[in-house]
């Protein structure tokens, strides 16, 4: 460790979250010292980029000798105490990791499909050289999420988290409900706002948030879990008409994490949109904001919210997890990174999973066709509590429209394998789209 009185960071990754933490520590730095008596103070001793040149939206003058463009220079720099990974991406960011666990360094990151994808490998180099990794940037930008249930939990057996925890998603679901836009319309007015990448395919196929839900049932549940286990499904298909009906029924439609443990020991993740009722607290949930529900044995249920993305946000946390690792260096108080506690544990399989539905048909309009619906759900034991097939205003005399089941409390694998007897009918002309209706008890 560096004998100064200040500990040197190491920057993978100068973009948005990077520079924020740069701003945060020469704005607040004095403030952090003195909020931990002095026992912590932070300098940048090296920065990696792709590109020196670049113009970055920096606090102060950055001094050309910092940045380099090889990790390996930044990890072995003596000068660099904490290594801050936010390069994003499974591969080098993966190396660079792996490189500062091996020398000891403690390691902060926000990159949260490393640590989904990767994190049996980086926990157990992690566990090996006795070097935490610590990752609150990764899961819900602002939040302290992952401390809490670190933390605040630790007394507690955490029997579910629901949740929003992809702000991209969450504002287009929003101006669909707010501003009847179709999902084309507000996913173009996201990326104009900046809330959506050029490329927003993991954001609305739902696997951002996927990767935050593995990482936070892990925290629970203490064994890791393979993305391959879970089921996801994203926001591309939800359509005005599906918005239309949840309004109607007294629902909001979100992208909903899911993660609870069943009495015999088997966790349930998934990911998907749902209807939620209006009157819970995360029907509230607007704009790029997010939301998790933490639900305690102890101490019953909580709600963390705040804003789940952003320079500041994100930095926020990166910024408090650097004092976390600065302590452990300064104060030998064993390893507060996490790591695993099982070596495994059972993910229940979607197909055992239940909930109430909302299932919409592609159909060609005729004589018969719901019948022929409802008698292969009568056949699969599945009960129906409404159908509805609305008239295109425009086009009253349509040959194809869509054509809705709301259906009774059944195990998802029931579900799909009467859909799959449907979609062999000749009056459906595409797959179903199905929305979980949720509870949330």
């Amino acid at each position: 460790m560096n004998s100064c009185s200040s500990l040197g960071i190491g920057l993978a990754g100068f973009g948005t979250v990077g520079s924020g933490v740069w701003n945060t520590l020469h704005r607040n730095g004095d403030l952090i010292t003195g909020r931990t008596g002095g026992d912590v103070r932070l300098h940048v001793a090296k920065i990696l980029v792709r590109d020196p040149a670049k113009a970055r939206a920096t606090t102060g003058d950055v001094p050309a000798e910092l940045f380099t463009t090889d990790w390996n220079t930044l990890v072995a720099d003596p000068a660099v105490d904490i290594v801050v990974e936010l390069i994003g991406g499974t591969t080098d960011a993966f190396d660079i990791v792996a490189a500062a666990l091996r020398a000891k360094k403690p390691v902060v990151t926000g990159n949260k499909a490393l640590l989904a994808e990767r994190g049996v490998e980086l926990f157990a180099l992690s566990r090996e050289f006795d070097t935490p990794i610590h990752f609150e940037a990764a899961v819900a930008g602002g939040i302290p999420i992952i401390r809490t249930v670190q933390d605040s939990f630790i007394g507690n057996r955490i029997l579910s988290f629901s949740g929003i925890i992809n702000g991209t998603s969450n504002y287009i679901l929003g101006r669909m409900t707010d501003a009847a836009l179709t999902f084309e319309a507000a996913l173009a007015e996201a990326q104009a706002l900046g809330y959506a990448e050029a490329d927003p395919a993991l954001d609305v196929n739902g696997w951002d948030a996927a990767h935050k839900a593995i990482l936070l049932a892990t925290l629970a549940y203490g064994f890791p879990i393979d993305p391959k286990s879970i089921h996801v499904s994203g926001i591309e298909q939800v359509r005005p008409t599906d918005i239309h009906f949840a309004k109607s029924l007294g629902y909001v439609v979100k992208l909903l994490a899911v993660i609870r443990e069943h009495p015999d020991g088997a966790v349930e993740l998934r990911l998907q949109p749902s209807f939620i009722p209006k009157s819970h607290i995360l029907a509230s949930v607007h704009g790029v904001f997010n939301a998790v529900a933490v639900h305690g044995d102890a101490a019953g249920e909580s709600l963390f919210y705040g804003r789940g993305a952003g320079q500041d946000p994100t930095a926020s946390s990166a910024v408090a997890d650097l004092v976390e690792a600065a302590r452990s260096l300064r104060q030998t108080t064993g390893h507060r990174g996490f790591l695993p506690y099982r070596e495994n544990g059972r993910i229940l399989p979607v197909a055992e999973t239940s909930t109430a539905y909302y299932v919409r048909f592609d159909v060609t309009d005729r004589p018969g066709v719901i019948a022929e619906v409802a008698k292969i759900l009568a056949d699969h034991r599945i009960g129906i509590s409404g159908t509805h097939s609305p008239v295109n205003p425009d086009n009253p005399d349509a040959e194809f429209l869509d054509m809705v089941f709301l259906l009774h409390t059944c195990p998802f694998g029931k579900l799909q394998t009467a859909l799959d007897a449907i979609e062999q009918l000749d009056c459906i002309n595409s797959k179903p789209v199905v929305f979980r209706i949720e509870t949330l008890a």
